[in-house]
């Protein structure tokens, strides 16, 4: 979770909303990113997207089997859906988010029949680190 952590860094000295991911297969980091939905002017440029994205590049297969995917956010609906199509062994996020995520908020999208892939959720690791960040950026934001 500390080099996903160190990318959500990055995305908030960028200026974007602090979340970072990687991707990681037998113990290797075959994937990662932050978020860049702005600077990218891309509206799916979230960082478990772009992580996917370079890591499906790297093995060179749609199907992320046998990987696991660190994130410092819950995802949310459209990243969810993307973990669950990619075939994502474990997901490993730290911050819950009550608003936007989709995964123990919002439409619980794993919890619905219609997903074909479930994978092992693992909540709150280094939590309050990520909270900590995304509060911090936003209150910055504001002031």
């Amino acid at each position: 979770m500390e080099a996903a952590l160190a990318l959500a860094r990055q995305a908030a000295q960028a200026g974007e909303v602090p979340v970072g991911a990687i991707i990681v297969r037998d113990g290797k980091v075959i994937g990662q990113g932050f978020n860049r939905p702005l600077t990218g002017l891309d509206p799916t440029a979230h960082a478990e997207i772009i992580a996917m994205r370079e890591a499906a590049q790297n093995i060179g297969s749609d199907r992320l089997t046998g990987c696991d995917l660190w994130v410092t956010l819950e995802p949310c609906a459209m990243c969810a859906g993307a973990i669950a199509h990619a075939r994502i062994a474990r997901l490993y996020y730290a911050a819950s988010d009550p608003k936007g995520g989709a995964v123990e908020h919002g439409p619980r999208l794993f919890e619905q029949d219609t997903i074909h892939h479930r994978p092992e959720i693992y909540a709150g690791i280094c939590e309050r680190e990520a909270r900590d960040l995304l509060r911090g950026f936003f209150q910055e934001r504001r002031a």
